[in-house]
């Protein structure tokens, strides 16, 4: 077996108190890796890989070629998404006009989205498998589904705050 590394062994990771997940935006985390002959092993803890406590836990799975799933915000919910399988796209607008696409494809990558984000997951491969552990109970109160509302709740929190 190869000799591994701080990340590898886990050490190294900010406590969720470290993050300052709204400033800082959508991002790739790396998760910890130990390399085995016999397989390799990936692993998150609660506030040590995350920058929030995980409420919910959910996956998405056989998603025919071309369907898109998301399309929607949270006003309050983050959340993490993982391809344990296969790949997919993620797309990511926090309302100021730019869309950051990012590629999933590593099980020991995950994509941090805070919340008012807007996100679209696409392009799944075949038999893709994507993980996504949220901060809070599902809330049907808690999604925006018209991008129209999204922009406008932005515009009003940036109005909030000036």
């Amino acid at each position: 077996m190869m000799k591994k590394t701080e990340a590898e062994q886990g050490k190294g990771y900010r406590p969720a108190a470290g993050w300052t997940a709204v400033a800082e935006g959508a991002r790739i985390i790396e998760f910890p890796r130990v390399h085995d002959v016999r397989g390799n092993l990936s692993f998150i803890e609660n506030a040590r890989h995350f920058p929030f406590a995980i409420a919910r836990v959910y996956w998405v799975y056989d998603v025919p070629g071309g369907e898109v799933r998301g399309g929607h915000a949270y006003r309050s919910l983050q959340e993490v998404m993982i391809a344990l399988s296969g790949s997919l796209d993620v797309a990511v607008d926090s309302g100021d006009g730019a869309e950051q696409v990012f590629h999933l494809n590593r099980s020991y990558r995950g994509l941090y989205v805070p919340q008012l984000h807007w996100r679209q997951m696409r392009h799944f491969s075949t038999n893709a498998v994507a993980l996504v552990v949220a901060s809070l109970p599902y809330d049907e109160d808690d999604y925006i589904y018209n991008y129209d509302d999204f922009m406008r709740t932005i515009h009003a929190k940036d109005h909030d705050r000036a």
